[in-house]
């Protein structure tokens, strides 16, 4: 049972945008860091419901193995949404009604809200917990499957900090963002306890960085 991660950043280690408005919530640039990802034969039929299409390529590798093996998830409050929608009862998350996760889903987060299903198995949770409190909810609904700390980055940055993540998997887009927050910060000599693999999607030009236990 491994605490994995996926994430996608940019060639100077952005994992955010900041380039958001209310009327496009997640921003232009959000785009161009996960483009090559979204368009994967994998994202495009479990994100978007578009069955046969999609590139097949290295990108299409890890995309498939995102989901592979994952009995629950842990995100932070703004991958929720809860910094645009804190006080709105009704808000149920980015995905509709067919979030993409299909496993219960632990929100890091302070403020209480009761526990939402969906009918394709995704079940959100909210918990007041430091990571290891969260990793042993997670793990104990996990069913001795994978646990994927989903993000954001300063969530994930804290995990990798407590020694708590066994796979990181960072997908490098060939973009430059320039400000937002920066996946590596205070992780000085984290390559010193993984083995650290790399391959190169040459139709898109992402690295896939890996550092495994």
């Amino acid at each position: 049972m491994a605490v994995r991660v996926d994430l996608n950043i940019s060639l100077d280690g952005f994992a955010t945008t900041t380039d958001q408005t209310p009327e496009n919530p997640f921003g232009e640039d959000w785009g161009r860091l996960t483009a090559a990802y979204v368009a994967t034969r994998t994202m495009q039929e479990r994100v978007f419901g578009n069955a046969d299409s999609g590139t097949t390529g290295i990108d299409e590798k890890y995309a498939a193995a995102y989901f592979e093996g994952i009995g629950a998830e842990i995100m932070g409050a703004g991958m929720f949404g809860l910094h645009l929608h804190g006080d709105d009862p009704d808000w149920r998350g980015w995905w509709g009604e067919e979030p993409p996760f299909r496993c219960p889903v632990f929100v890091l987060t302070h403020a209480e809200r009761p526990s939402i299903e969906f009918a394709n198995g995704t079940s959100f949770h909210f918990v007041a917990a430091s990571p290891r409190e969260a990793l042993e909810q997670a793990q104990e609904a996990a069913c001795k499957r994978d646990v994927r700390v989903g993000g954001g980055a300063s969530v994930v940055r804290d995990f990798l900090l407590a020694g708590l993540v066994d796979r990181l998997h960072v997908a490098i887009a060939p973009i430059l963002l320039g400000r937002g927050i920066r996946l590596w910060d205070d992780l000085r000599g984290l390559e010193s306890g993984y083995e650290v693999t790399s391959e190169t999607d040459d139709e898109s030009g992402t690295v896939h960085l890996t550092f495994s236990r």
